[in-house]
C-alpha cells in the first residue's frame, strides 16, 4: 500500500508519520510525505526526537506535493487542519483521502522538557496508528470497508 502523508509545510507531522510508519510496517507500506507550501526544511526538532526514538533521519527534505505526481498513492492522510481543507491536485483523485489530525509538537513554547512531551506524545500516537495501518495493510481492505477503517484510526 502507498501513502502520501501531507501537512502544509512539510516539516514536521508529515514527516514524523512517513518515517514512523515506514519503519514500523517494514516494507508492506511505502510511505511518503509532502506539503501544498513546503517549508524547504524539515524542523529540526523533528530530526532530534526521531533521533532520539531511534528513528532514521538520514535524506529527510520538506518536499512540495508536486514532487510526486508519479507516485500514486493509494491513500492520501492529511495530518493538519489546515491541508485537510485543501484541494488535492487532480493527480491524486483516484486515492482515497482521510484525514488525522495531529497536534503540532514544533508549535509548543516552553521548556525543553514541554517540547520533548510534545513530540513523545506526537510520535507514541503515531507509533500506535502505524501498528494499526499495518494491520489494516495486511487485510486489503477495499473501498468503504478501507475508508471506515483509517477515519476510525484518525478518530482516536
Amino acid at each position: 500500500m502507498k501513502i502520501l502523508f501531507i501537512c502544509t509545510h512539510n516539516r514536521c507531522r508529515s514527516v514524523l508519520s512517513e518515517v514512523i510508519v515506514n519503519t514500523i510496517a517494514e516494507g508492506e507500506i511505502t510511505a511518503q510525505s509532502a506539503g501544498s507550501e513546503p517549508a524547504g526544511e524539515v524542523h529540526p526538532l523533528t530530526i532530534k526526537y526521531l533521533h532520539e526514538a531511534g528513528y532514521p533521519t538520514d535524506g529527510l527534505k520538506s518536499q512540495s506535493w508536486d514532487d510526486f505526481e508519479q507516485f500514486q498513492p493509494r491513500v492520501v492522510i492529511t495530518v493538519c487542519d489546515a491541508a485537510a481543507g485543501e484541494t488535492c491536485p487532480m493527480y491524486f483523485s483516484r486515492a482515497l483521502k482521510v484525514h488525522w489530525g495531529l497536534p503540532d509538537p514544533s508549535k509548543v513554547t516552553g521548556t525543553d522538557e514541554q517540547k520533548a512531551r510534545a513530540f513523545e506524545d506526537v510520535i507514541s500516537e503515531i507509533e500506535t496508528r502505524a501498528r494499526d495501518l499495518k494491520a489494516i495493510a495486511r487485510a486489503d481492505l477495499e473501498g468503504d470497508a478501507l475508508r471506515v477503517a483509517l477515519n476510525k484510526l484518525g478518530a482516536k
